[in-house]
């Protein structure tokens, strides 16, 4: 597939001007700068609120005028990760995309289709003449990947409409009608320095090589987390030997399930063969326990000079223990909805970063109080590990599903009349600003849908091409009968 045959290609051409913005999260002035320009450019009503939020209207097209009002939403920033490997500056270069079969892809970084392809949507209708729709009001949102900033910092008036479109879904022919609330637990523990016994063998152990993916949306398909099988092999040997740390630096974002993480270790001279041989048999039991979802998993050893200081003993076995201890992926399965998932915990980072080791999770529940309690269980084991400092966020609100949904109704009746076939209507574990709107914005009619993206929050990151022309024609199908 060429990249000059994309379609529709007003979409992919909005999406590739999208993608020469830098568009990290909690730093989009150069993202809200250029909607800005762009809704001026139009000649279209634009704003921006105290936040940073972008909203643009459009009058409905002629005949059109009796149609309900409509808000379309997707947020502005993306997950910025990429391979150790790769020289990349999220802030100043842009994106570069290929084509890869059907999917597009990015080289080496995260693609920003989550949501780049859903602000494209916006812009490509913004931008056209012929298409036919009722009163709009598109609308950005920023930092939604790093605590939903944007919509929560939103006051309620700035978006007009009575129904609102979210386009921040990731499965074609799916119809997203609730999602789940979350929250990030976070534990400091000391990290007292004592000189490194003389006659010991220092060494940095490596996990790499995994899929990562969204903490929530793919928290239920049998991936590895680097910070796991880290934490498995250090309190393994710390058993059979006196290892010491002097540095751990694994895993990233919050909302995203670890991909590789990395430990400066010591252990007595002696047991250096040993520490080896027990890395290889570690890496051959993982890799037969993930062998359908993580065919790239490795672990490795390597030789480190100028080590001097460790953690004491006694806060190291602590601590260590406490992390194999402390849930991570799925906790409960929703007694109501078939194979969703209810609640989950995501062990997302340990490292140790002045002076302390700083530990970050997330929690997400479709139910508020099994949320409540999933953080209070992840804050029991830091605590009994030694964590001088552990917190829960204010985290955000689920959304509930609305039975009477007319919005849904229209959505699932375009989808058969154009494709033959049903919608899946479901719930989704992850969240979404509809939480948050549901709060603000109680009247509104919301449902979520958008293209296929696999690997989200990682540098595998893609798009299925095909899809996108399926949820454009849907979305314009649903904006001419609404």
């Amino acid at each position: 597939m060429n990249a000059e045959n994309l379609q529709p290609k007003l979409v992919f051409d909005c999406f590739a001007e999208v993608n020469r913005v830098p568009r990290p999260s909690k730093r989009e002035e150069k993202m809200i700068d250029f909607l800005r320009r762009f809704g001026e450019g139009l000649g279209l009503p634009t704003k921006v609120d105290d936040t940073g939020n972008v909203a643009i209207s459009k009058p409905a097209t002629p005949g059109c005028e009796h149609l309900p009002a409509v808000i379309l939403q997707s947020h502005m920033d993306m997950v910025c990760e990429k391979n150790a490997d790769v020289d990349f500056n999220f802030d100043t270069d842009a994106i570069q995309t290929y084509i890869d079969g059907d999917w597009m892809k990015a080289r080496g970084t995260t693609l920003g289709a989550d949501d780049g392809i859903g602000v494209a949507m916006e812009m490509a209708i913004l931008k056209s003449d012929d298409i036919q729709h009722g009163p709009l009001q598109c609308v950005f949102t920023r930092d939604e990947e790093t605590g939903l900033s944007g919509a929560e910092g939103m006051k309620p008036g700035f978006m007009e409409g009575d129904f609102l479109i979210n386009l921040d879904s990731e499965d074609e022919g799916e119809i997203f009608v609730s999602c789940a609330g979350g929250a990030n637990t976070v534990a400091e523990f000391p990290f007292s320095p004592e000189p490194l016994p003389a006659g010991y063998y220092a060494a940095r152990v490596t996990v790499k090589g995994l899929c990562g993916g969204h903490s929530g949306d793919d928290i239920n398909k049998n991936r590895a987390n680097a910070n796991k099988i880290l934490v498995r092999f250090l309190t393994d040997e710390m058993e059979k030997t006196d290892l010491r740390l002097a540095d751990i630096q694994s895993g990233g974002l919050h909302n995203a399930i670890p991909r590789e993480g990395t430990a400066v270790i010591a252990v007595p001279a002696a047991f250096r063969d040993q520490l080896s041989a027990d890395l290889n048999l570690l890496a051959a039991a993982v890799c037969e326990e993930f062998s359908e979802t993580e065919p790239d998993l490795a672990l490795t050893l390597e030789s480190v000079g100028g080590v001097t200081l460790v953690q004491k003993a006694d806060e190291m076995c602590r601590m260590l223990l406490a992390l194999r201890a402390v849930h991570n992926g799925v906790y409960a399965m929703s007694q109501s909805i078939p194979g969703f998932v209810e609640t989950s915990s995501n062990l997302a980072s340990v490292r140790l970063q002045d002076g302390v080791v700083r530990v970050v999770t997330s929690q997400r529940s479709s139910i508020m109080s099994n949320r409540k309690n999933m953080s209070a269980t992840v804050r029991a084991a830091f605590r009994l590990g030694g964590a001088v400092k552990v917190e829960t966020g204010d985290g955000y609100p689920g959304w509930a599903t609305n039975p009477d949904s007319l919005l849904v109704k229209k959505a699932v009746e375009s989808y058969k009349r154009l494709f033959g076939k049903e919608p899946v209507v479901k719930g989704i574990h992850a969240g979404l600003e509809c939480g948050l709107f549901s709060v603000k914005y109680p009247h509104l009619d919301m449902v979520s849908f958008g293209p296929t993206l696999r690997g989200v929050h990682s540098p595998d990151e893609r798009l299925l091409i095909p899809t996108v022309q399926m949820v454009w024609d849907h979305l314009l199908d649903l904006l001419r009968n609404i």
